[in-house]
């Protein structure tokens, strides 16, 4: 039996249950194709994924980790914030602990583009587990 090149961290968000379901579909479907072990953690919403994925990486090893959400544009500006303090939180975790992290916190307008950047060549789990690979590939 052969030994999995990486193991992985996915963390994901509870909210837009659908959307995050496709997205870690998405995201394992990449894992196996590049021979990768990963370990799926939920959280209630977006803004609690970094908080789980910083304690993981302090805790077990793993080579890298994908953070997976949505935040969906209400009436306020709220989103933006929320999205900043996430993509913020990930680069500090990752540099902090030496680890890529792939940001896949979808931030969009509404539900119509969050299903299509879940799809296809905008698939952004995939594309999360992609950068993440082309790091780990050139340590």
């Amino acid at each position: 039996m052969s030994k999995n090149k990486y193991k992985v961290l996915i963390v994901a968000s509870g909210f837009y249950k659908d959307i995050t379901t496709a997205m870690i579909k998405s995201a394992e479907f990449q894992l196996k194709k590049h021979d990768c072990s990963y370990k799926i953690y939920r959280v209630q919403g977006a803004l609690e994924i970094p908080t789980l994925i910083a304690i993981k990486l302090k805790k077990e090893k793993y080579d890298g980790a994908i953070a997976l959400g949505c935040i969906i544009k209400g009436q306020t500006s709220h989103n933006e914030v929320i999205a900043s303090t996430i993509t913020n939180s990930l680069l500090n975790i990752s540099t902090d602990n030496l680890k890529p992290v792939g940001n896949a916190v979808l931030s969009c307008n509404n539900l119509k583009q969050a299903i299509a950047r879940t799809k296809g060549s905008k698939n952004r789990a995939a594309e999360a587990v992609d950068a993440i690979i082309s790091v780990l590939g050139n340590i």
